[in-house]
């Protein structure tokens, strides 16, 4: 419990303490909090894998070993880790652009203060008007509010981050149910030569449960992730 606390912790702060906001910032944040914690929870069934797994071996030391390896030859766990990790890449992606466009609206206030003029009324009028115009604008003490009207650059930012998020799900999607749900059957029959034994998977149906929950997750995140680029292509790219 205490890693789960300590992996929550950074991304909660991220998400309340951030000097800029974009439309629903809050949704995939919340999403990664989520899939952490199905994360940690869908990990523990698999956490003494080497001892569930018997067969009926005279020298256990050798074809037991033997058939666990022909049996599971496919990434698990640290594949799921290194999943999250690149989902987290992919959302931190806009982050970066977020901090990127909130540096240069910041510039630009500073070179408007450093510029205007007092007698010139004018001036302020115009320099008004091209603030309006600006992707990020600011609102109540400080925080930045990126407006995705103004500019297609940043929505196709936006839009390619999250097809990132979609194919990264996608592969996860596939490696839970092509390549670990198959190999959490019941019984498994070692064909090594030497080690042709019957093999018997202790609590196979709550680790395929495991496999179950992330899957259901992931797809969530990937039917919130369409929703959200048709909108987004629909409202801010036709709607232009």
């Amino acid at each position: 419990m205490a890693a789960i606390v300590t992996g929550l912790i950074p991304i909660l702060r991220t998400a309340v303490d951030a000097t800029a906001t974009y439309k629903c910032r809050s949704l995939w944040f919340g999403l990664l909090c989520i899939r952490l914690v199905v994360l940690f929870f869908a990990e523990l069934p698999f956490s003494k894998l080497d001892t569930d797994f018997t067969c009926n071996s005279s020298t256990p030391d050798v074809c037991t070993k033997a058939c666990f390896n022909e049996r599971f030859d496919k990434p698990m766990m640290v594949a799921w880790n290194f999943m999250f990790v690149v989902v987290v890449i992919s959302v931190l992606l806009m982050e970066l652009f977020t901090s990127h466009l909130r540096t240069m609206a910041q510039k630009r206030s500073f070179r408007m203060k450093a510029d205007e003029k007092p007698e010139a009324q004018g001036t302020e009028e115009a320099q008004g008007t091209e603030e309006a115009q600006t992707v990020a604008t600011t609102e109540g003490r400080g925080k930045m509010i990126i407006d995705l009207h103004k500019d297609r650059g940043t929505v196709g930012f936006y839009l390619l981050s999250i097809a990132l998020r979609i194919l990264v799900e996608a592969c996860f999607l596939f490696l839970l149910l092509y390549w670990n749900l198959h190999a959490l059957r019941d019984e498994h029959t070692c064909t090594r030569e030497g080690c042709k034994y019957v093999c018997i998977l202790r609590a196979a149906p709550e680790k395929r449960m495991s496999i179950y929950a992330l899957a259901s997750i992931s797809g969530m995140i990937i039917a919130c992730s369409v929703l959200f680029c048709i909108y987004s292509i629909v409202h801010y790219l036709c709607n232009a």
